[in-house]
């Protein structure tokens, strides 16, 4: 769709239906208490998948959007990793945070303003991008920190354990 100007209306239409069905898949899963870990992790590879793509199509109208890319590969790459972690200690599938969240709603908001203005200034899109990047930056921190904890208090607890069991 991305393709042909004429289309570019589409494409949003596309990238909101994307975005509203994600919200109503969380919201009805909790609801209905069918949240699942395998729903837990792939929902939002789906989500990846489907920004990469877009991200990829605007990247050849815009060379900034190299950066979003960039940093989204790397976080997630970075936060396959700590799940994995995570997981081998806990046996748990943490769900996002809010601050993923965020990151998420800025990504979509960026990336429909490149879709439907076709004539977006060079300052308004460095800000979205610029913006939306900080914000997967500060992400990713936020969700190492948080993994770092979990992993730092079970080697604790499995220590403390062993300490009392000698």
């Amino acid at each position: 769709l991305y393709v042909g100007k004429e289309l570019y209306g589409w494409t949003l239409v596309v990238l909101i239906i994307s975005l509203v069905t994600d919200i109503i898949d969380g919201l009805v899963a909790r609801k209905l208490n069918m949240v699942t870990d395998f729903g837990k992790f792939i929902d939002p590879v789906a989500d990846k998948l489907t920004q990469l793509a877009v991200l990829f199509c605007l990247v050849t109208r815009f060379p900034l959007m190299w950066i979003p890319i960039s940093i989204m590969l790397l976080k997630e790459i970075l936060q396959f990793a700590l799940r994995f972690v995570v997981f081998r200690y806990t046996g748990e599938v943490h769900s996002a945070e809010w601050h993923g969240k965020v990151a998420t709603f800025l990504i979509y908001v960026m990336m429909s303003l490149h879709v439907i203005w076709y004539g977006i200034t060079d300052v308004v899109s460095t800000l979205t991008i610029t913006i939306t990047s900080l914000s997967m930056l500060l992400s990713c921190v936020l969700y190492t920190i948080s993994s770092a904890v979990i992993i730092i208090n079970i080697k604790r607890r499995k220590k403390d354990k062993e300490q009392l069991n000698n």
